[in-house]
């Protein structure tokens, strides 16, 4: 009766080399910690976020500053409604951060070599999404909250904020601008080209209410209402108060920062659509 045979593994070729470092499939985790490492070496994040800052803190506490010297009556109105004044300059650097997230790899190449190394898509612009939103929403968070306190400290008129109107001011206000900051991820995603992108995102933040302003024939009043209502500046503005800004009907309070959701999750499905589509 013979022994069973023992089956061993084939020995290496010669000149084969066995990597001493363990190989295993990339995941979600390594597209973040990728992204994560770019979006904070490159010049330009200091450049917007710092540009950024300055302008909600010099707009926000000069607005409260002039508004206590002249003693204006806020009546029910709190002070945390100053903070738009801040919020609208400060999202046009929150824009360009957002486009130039992606579009500056196209100008430069860099894409070809991020899906290389990651090369599902759909996995690189996860990671890109994740890591601007919680950048742009942490600083805005941490700003607006800063500059609200003192606006309320230096207003005196104004009426005593309640807690969901400070949740709006600060929360609110950091996840309106980073979502409009992924607006701005999936545009540059789809143009491809830094400046294209940029001009027509800041043509979504300001031509609806500018070509409102000249429609004044009675038959476009419908449609200068509705470019009023749902422009975004208008929906800036809604986010601190509790009722719609024209007449009956538009948002108000958390309304305008569910509507600025759901045209992210539309901007970024078409994003993930036509980057999944076409060739780098």
């Amino acid at each position: 009766m013979t022994a069973p045979a023992h089956h061993q593994a084939p020995a290496p070729a010669p000149y084969s080399y066995v990597s001493p470092i363990p190989v295993r499939a990339a995941h979600l985790g390594d597209a973040l910690a990728s992204e994560w490492t770019k979006i904070r070496s490159v010049r330009s994040t200091v450049w917007t976020l710092g540009v950024m800052i300055l302008l909600m803190l010099a707009i926000g506490l000069g607005v409260a500053a002039i508004a206590s010297g002249a003693d204006v009556e806020m009546g029910e109105q709190s002070a945390l409604a100053f903070g738009f004044f801040g919020m609208l300059p400060a999202s046009i650097c929150v824009i360009t951060l957002g486009v130039l997230t992606i579009s500056s790899e196209y100008g430069t190449g860099m894409i070809r070599t991020t899906l290389t190394a990651c090369p599902s898509r759909a996995r690189v612009l996860t990671a890109k999404a994740i890591v601007f939103f919680l950048l742009v929403f942490s600083v805005t968070t941490v700003m607006a909250a800063l500059v609200a306190a003192a606006q309320v400290a230096l207003v005196d008129t104004a009426a005593t904020p309640t807690g969901a109107e400070w949740l709006r001011a600060t929360v609110g206000a950091g996840a309106y601008l980073a979502l409009l900051g992924l607006v701005s991820l999936a545009v540059g995603t789809l143009v491809r080209h830094s400046a294209g992108a940029i001009t027509v995102m800041i043509g979504v933040l300001l031509l609806p209410l500018v070509a409102g302003m000249f429609m004044m024939a009675e038959a476009l009043q419908s449609v200068q209402k509705f470019l009023f209502t749902y422009s975004i500046p208008s929906q800036m503005v809604a986010l601190y108060n509790d009722a719609p800004q024209f007449g009956d009907s538009g948002p108000a309070g958390w309304e305008a920062l569910l509507i600025m959701a759901a045209v992210a999750a539309a901007a970024l499905g078409g994003a993930y659509a036509l980057l999944n589509s076409r060739d780098v």
